[in-house]
């Protein structure tokens, strides 16, 4: 036992921390080219601040330690560590036996193939009733095939999808979740991912999708870039995975609007609980915030509609079937892949294969793997899933691959290269790859994700052109094959029903082989971002919209040339910020995909200067000055002129999205700030500082609440001080008008006292003294007096019978000639309807709640028979009557009132149209209709089969 510990002798645990930091010390070195790399490396020392380990960076080091130490790492290691001291804890818990080709499935392994269906919801308008109408045709047929692990497969059904979403939306309903609201989703992909995206869509709000952090380093600019969209979108619920409920509560505290932030489980209902909420194709179906990547993030609202235009049209160009696998490792948060992956699936019927993005990321052989296993036909990357494909994967982990079932590769989502198209190809055709597969498409989300496809089955198409009548003249003229030329990629033509065209910068439209803006149109087109008007109105230009690119066009086919605000113009030359900072990056000692390369004014005279921003390791004066002068001598090379300034900044200095794009802007703004070279904030420093960010937020909201308790105990005051004095003239005056007019302008002092702004839009036919049956919403508590101020002449008002059975209640309501019906008894409703129907025909005015009870959720619910075919007996007319405000004011199930205006709407008397059940229906739909125009709340007909699925309050059942 003491042998372990003699002093001479090293321990186990010593020698894995030397072998692990021994390791780390070669892997910088070969990464960045540095021969005398002699920075302290000691197990506190921050993979990315000190060790400028990116991305690309942690996976080969994954990779490295899983051979070195012959154990299994979760992927989770490759975000989660941020020193070789976490690495050492993940390598003490990991099993053995890491991961090598032969543990990687083969096609043997994979499932048997579904049968094919036919049947593709060609009738369906809304995502809903696509999801609606294969869980009903195919419930048990798979839907999705969700790998988290190598050797994990979770399938999930269309039936188990709906089933799961309608128990999730029951939450959200239990949870105050009203339709139109906005619903944040911060949560990995994953089976809750799915069913909690169609959970909001059912319950009748808008899914806004969010990334979780990558790593506690980057916490504050999450936070404060999530804390923009939050606001902008006025979320009031979060659903969030446990790990990150703490960032959900310092978001919390910044956001006024968000009151709820819980996991998936705390939303888990009964699916026969939940009340579908009517969706139409012109609602929004989610709000996809842009990357940020040239700005802002900006959240762009897409329909039903929009959505499965673009998916159709997708459909059609990729000939899309049921018998087609989609293989996909894409983010769910990002438009390529929740709509071009995920959605487009779910509608065409074809199976889903997901796996983590942070698999792909860690181990990207797995994304090919799976294509060989599944025998997927469609997949989809960024250019860089491709790029990494090439250059990471040794032919030792691909021994066996087959690609021959891979008919379309789509490459979008950023500027695609034409070096990585053929070296893909090159790389992959000995295992089955066929070149005619590369699909470079165009899109944004401004469109929903699609806009242009290359003709199926052509391959890649690539345009070489002059550099210098491209960057001085705008005009793309094809170069010779043994000059210098700009390269770019053919992205096809626009999706059938879609338009588009190339403008000058006075909007005019210009041809082919001119350099402009690209502007489109078409069914997908967004209507503009949410709640932000002013950006709305710079996105259009009359009937198109501006996509931010530069393009031009060559016989009917689309080449994307860069973005417009990323474009330097310098000495009437424009410069293309990409081409520089692929060139920059393949410099010895400069981090390959971290330059960032944008003007920025000079502070003296206002000029634009060219900036070029690179990450390097070194850190040497002198190792410094040759990297500016090898930037600078290529700089002059490649574009004739030199740049301005050349700053070399230690790694983790550029800025990208979570999409692995550069943010120039962002870039631009650190540069300006003078904020290069600073050292990062520890963990513990953001969250202090984003606490304390959160203070002011806080005690607004303090604030706000406490005097919104104020105004609630005032109201409860006022009703309670008028309320008894009212009570006692009602049942003392002789007469009905004397005790009514006493009601009206008790309410009336009510509702002025109480800074209730009441508005009346009444006909010019409305006589107060007329035989008619009045008909109105029911949405609050409140209801009933604000018709009772509003209303001159008394009126009989039709309440359920449970409210006879309080003596305060029933003494009041009886001295105003209030008709108690019974709602559970049939043979005393009977009794009751006769009863209203004499009523009505002596001339008197009875008012129905036609809904027959109130709700907390907005909705109009479908009415009851019970006015209209008295109204149809009788022979007299329906004035339909309007609330809007009330339930505001005071929800259903809550004593807690609130500031708000209210209004009541008098339309025109409606006669019916003659006698019987049909005329009584018909004058149903007529006043439903009617009142459903004014209320402004979603229709519920069809939604609510029973009254069993309302929390509504039943009368207690007599002893026996």
């Amino acid at each position: 036992m003491h042998d372990q510990t003699q002093p001479l002798k090293k321990t186990g645990q010593n020698q894995q921390e030397e072998k692990l930091l021994q390791i780390i010390r070669e892997l910088v070195k070969e990464l960045h080219s540095v021969t005398d790399w002699s920075q302290p490396l000691t197990l506190d020392s921050s993979l990315d601040r000190d060790l400028g380990m990116n991305s690309l960076a942690r996976m080969e080091l994954l990779d490295r330690l899983e051979r070195a130490f012959a154990v299994s790492l979760s992927e989770q290691v490759l975000v989660s560590v941020e020193s070789p001291r976490d690495i050492l804890r993940a390598l003490n818990r990991a099993s053995t036996a890491a991961p090598s080709s032969q543990d990687l499935p083969n096609s043997d392994a994979a499932e048997e193939s579904q049968s094919t269906i036919d049947f593709i919801p060609h009738d369906a308008d809304t995502l809903v009733a696509v999801l609606e109408s294969h869980a009903r045709r195919n419930p048990e047929r798979i839907h999705i095939l969700f790998e988290p692990k190598k050797d994990e497969r979770w399938p999930l059904t269309y039936g188990q999808l709906h089933h799961g979403a309608m128990e999730l939306a029951a939450g959200l309903q239990e949870h105050n979740c009203d339709p139109g609201e906005t619903v944040a989703i911060m949560l990995p992909t994953g089976i809750d991912y799915f069913l909690t995206f169609f959970a909001v869509l059912i319950a009748g709000a808008i899914p806004v999708p969010l990334y979780p952090p990558a790593r506690p380093s980057q916490i504050e600019e999450h936070l404060r870039r999530h804390r923009g969209i939050l606001r902008n979108a006025g979320a009031k619920i979060l659903i969030t995975v446990p790990e990150v409920k703490l960032i959900g509560a310092l978001l919390k505290s910044q956001v006024d609007s968000l009151k709820t932030v819980e996991t998936v489980e705390a939303f888990r209902g009964r699916a026969e609980a939940c009340i579908p909420m009517p969706v139409r194709p012109a609602d929004i179906a989610f709000i996809q915030y842009t990357s940020g990547s040239t700005g802002d993030p900006k959240g762009v609202m897409l329909t039903h509609a929009n959505l499965l235009a673009n998916i159709r049209a997708m459909g059609r160009a990729t000939e899309v079937t049921s018998e087609d696998v989609f293989v996909s490792w894409l983010p769910l948060y990002h438009d390529m892949g929740l709509i071009g992956a995920w959605l487009g699936s779910l509608y065409h019927g074809c199976r889903l294969v997901i796996i983590p993005p942070l698999s792909f990321l860690a181990r990207p052989e797995r994304w090919l793997w799976a294509i060989h296993t599944h025998r997927g036909t469609l997949s989809a990357s960024p250019n860089f899933g491709y790029d990494l494909c090439c250059r990471r994967l040794s032919d030792e982990v691909l021994a066996g691959l087959d690609l021959g079932s891979w008919r379309l590769a789509f490459n979008g989502a950023e500027p695609v290269s034409p070096e990585t198209i053929a070296a893909f190809a090159r790389r992959f055709t000995s295992f089955g790859f066929k070149p005619e597969a590369a699909t470079p498409v165009y899109g944004l989300a401004e469109c929903s994700v699609g806009l242009t496809f290359p003709p199926l089955g052509r391959g890649p198409l690539i345009d070489r052109v002059r550099r210098t009548d491209l960057a001085e003249e705008g005009i793309a003229t094809p170069a010779d094959e043994d000059e210098a030329a700009l390269q770019f990629v053919s992205c096809g033509r626009p999706l059938s029903g879609h338009q588009i065209r190339i403008v000058d910068e006075a909007g005019r439209e210009i041809p082919d082989r001119r350099q402009g803006r690209l502007q489109f149109k078409g069914p997908s087109a967004t209507s503009g971002y949410f709640r932000n008007p002013e950006k709305t109105q710079s996105l259009f230009q009359g009937d198109w919209l501006d996509t931010g690119d530069l393009a031009y066009s060559a016989q009917g086919e689309v080449y994307i040339t860069g973005r417009v605000k990323d474009i330097i113009i310098q000495g009437g030359r424009n410069i293309y910020p990409h081409e520089l900072e692929e060139a920059v990056g393949d410099i010895p000692g400069i981090r390959r995909g971290c330059v960032a390369v944008f003007a920025s004014p000079d502070p003296q005279t206002g000029t634009e200067r060219l900036i070029v921003l690179a990450e390097s390791r070194k850190r040497e004066k002198e190792e410094l000055q040759e990297l500016r002068a090898l930037v600078i001598n290529l700089a002059v090379d490649l574009l004739g002129m030199p740049p301005d300034e050349v700053v070399i900044a230690p790694p983790g200095t550029v800025l990208k999205t979570s999409s692995g794009k550069i943010r120039r802007a962002s870039c631009r703004q650190l540069f300006e700030q003078g904020a290069i070279g600073k050292t990062g904030r520890s963990l513990w420093l953001q969250l202090v500082r984003l606490s304390l960010a959160g203070l002011v937020p806080q005690l607004r909201r303090m604030i706000r609440r406490t005097f919104e308790g104020i105004y609630a105990l005032y109201c409860w005051l006022l009703f309670g001080l008028l309320g008894l004095p009212l009570w006692l003239l009602v049942v003392l005056l002789p007469s009905l008008r004397a005790r009514w007019q006493v009601v009206r302008l008790g309410m009336r002092l009510l509702l002025a006292l109480s800074g209730t702004r009441l508005t009346i839009h009444c006909g010019d036919t409305f006589d107060p003294r007329s035989p008619c049956i009045l008909v109105a919403n029911h949405s609050s508590y409140l209801d009933s007096l604000v018709l009772a101020a509003v209303l001159p002449e008394p009126v009989r008002f039709v309440a359920k019978s449970e409210l006879g059975r309080h003596f305060f209640a029933r003494t009041l309501l009886t001295r105003l000639r209030t008709l108690f019906v019974e709602r559970f008894d049939a043979a005393k409703g009977v009794e009751d309807a006769q009863q209203i129907f004499r009523i009505a025909e002596a001339g008197e005015q009875p008012l129905f709640f036609a809904e027959g009870t109130l709700q907390r959720m907005t909705g109009l619910l479908p009415f009851q028979m019970g006015a209209f075919v008295a109204a149809a007996q009788a022979g007299v007319p329906i004035l339909p009557l309007t609330l809007r405000g009330t339930r505001h004011k005071l929800r259903g199930g809550s004593w807690f009132p609130r500031r708000g205006p209210v209004s009541v709407y008098f339309s025109e008397p409606i006669m019916p149209a003659g006698k019987g059940w049909q005329q009584a229906v018909r004058l149903r739909d007529q006043v439903r209709a009617e009142i459903l125009r004014r209320c402004g709340e979603p229709d519920l007909e069809g939604q609510i089969t029973s009254l069993s699925q309302l929390d509504i309050e039943r009368p207690a059942a007599k002893p026996q």
